[in-house]
């Protein structure tokens, strides 16, 4: 574990995370195909959850569906949606603590309205007080 040199008592690079896999069912077809709502959508949901947004970038594919990709300091986030079928796959993976990404799937949800949420954490890595052999 690396040690901070100004205060040598927070670690920095743990070697720790949470990944939050869900789907989405019943979800309205239109917010599934708009591009922009699903980048602001994500963006907003992430920067509201602790995470620390580098970039954002989205594909629309003809005819229907985005995918949308969050570069995070913490790691990254992303967006698969079908509208076709009203459902959407999201994945957010967070190293360290700071960052809440099983809150981020819940303001996404809130803000698509599903009919059903599957979601499922992962930890991942090793505890904070668990020392790398």
């Amino acid at each position: 574990m690396s040690i901070d040199a100004g205060t040598l008592q927070t670690p920095v690079g743990l070697f720790t995370g949470q990944h939050v896999l869900a789907e989405l069912e019943g979800v309205e077809a239109s917010l599934l195909d708009d591009e922009q709502f699903l980048r602001d959508t994500l963006h907003s949901a992430l920067e509201r959850s602790w995470a620390t947004v580098c970039d954002v970038m989205a594909k629309r594919f003809d005819p229907q569906g985005v995918t949308v990709l969050a570069l995070l300091s913490e790691s990254h986030a992303s967006l698969h949606t079908y509208p076709e079928k009203g459902s959407i796959f999201i994945d957010v993976f967070t190293c360290g603590d700071q960052a809440q990404p099983e809150r981020a799937v819940e303001l996404l949800a809130e803000a698509l309205c599903p009919s059903s949420v599957h979601s499922q954490t992962i930890r991942r890595g090793r505890d904070q007080d668990t020392e790398l052999a």
